[in-house]
């Protein structure tokens, strides 16, 4: 049974109803909501921009992180009971492009109410080899160097052993759901799949992201931006309007 408690935690900015069309966002690895609370204000009126956000960090630091993704879709699922009706469309970064394309497939799955519309930046399809380095059980000293190849984690995190060993068992535990996961092949969505890139990711280069296109039998777009793994904080007033613009129609 979903708890009141339970879906606030998953919602921090606010619970909304399915009366009004919704995004809802699922961020990087080792991101949170606040991710994603900028993005509120570049929304018209009338589209309620709803950020996730996973055990771990922020206000549920003390909530274990989950470690593969059946389990956290299995929490979201349970939590969140009731939001994903009416017109809403979902949206997740690099680990959350995988997270949100197997939550639609588990919507599908389970005879739910599926988004309107599902968009994904920053990952490879999830259905291609994973050819990157694991990342989830390296050291400190060995994860740092990719960390700043990456991008995002600020500089004066990376250099501050103290700061490390809070920060980074979350990271780990969400690096562990991104390359645990095997792609169980399966229909096609049969929705509108939208993906984003950038033109200098070393984590998803263009053959990657346009692979996605083999998971829907719907529309499928590709739109490159200029940037690397966190293009999307310049270009997020782009994203947004283009994000709600399709939802609304």
């Amino acid at each position: 049974m979903t708890t009141a408690s339970a879906t606030r935690a998953w919602l921090p900015l606010g619970e909304t109803t399915p009366d009004r069309p919704r995004l809802f966002c699922y961020p990087n690895a080792g991101a949170g909501a606040a991710a994603f609370a900028s993005w509120r204000d570049l929304a018209p009126p009338g589209v309620d921009i709803c950020p996730l956000q996973p055990p771990g960090r922020a206000e549920r630091y003390q909530h274990k992180a989950h470690t593969r993704l059946e389990p956290l879709l299995d929490d979201l699922m349970a939590s969140l009971d009731g939001q994903f009706e009416g017109t809403y469309a979902l949206y997740g970064h690099s680990l959350g492009a995988l997270v949100v394309h197997e939550l639609a497939r588990r919507l599908r799955a389970e005879g739910a109410t599926e988004p309107v519309h599902l968009f994904v930046s920053g990952r490879a399809a999830p259905h291609l080899p994973d050819v990157r380095p694991q990342l989830h059980g390296l050291t400190a000293s060995e994860l740092v160097p990719h960390l700043r190849e990456i991008g995002g984690t600020p500089e004066t995190v990376l250099g501050e052993p103290d700061l490390l060993d809070v920060f980074l068992p979350t990271l780990r535990a969400d690096f562990a759901v991104n390359e645990a996961h095997r792609y169980v092949p399966g229909a096609p969505l049969g929705i509108p799949l939208t993906v984003y890139g950038g033109n200098r990711d070393p984590r998803a280069d263009e053959g990657e992201l346009r692979a996605w296109s083999e998971l829907t039998a719907a529309d499928f777009r590709l739109r490159m931006f200029d940037g690397g793994h966190f293009f999307v904080n310049p270009h997020a007033g782009d994203l947004v309007a283009e994000m709600t613009t399709a939802l609304r129609t």
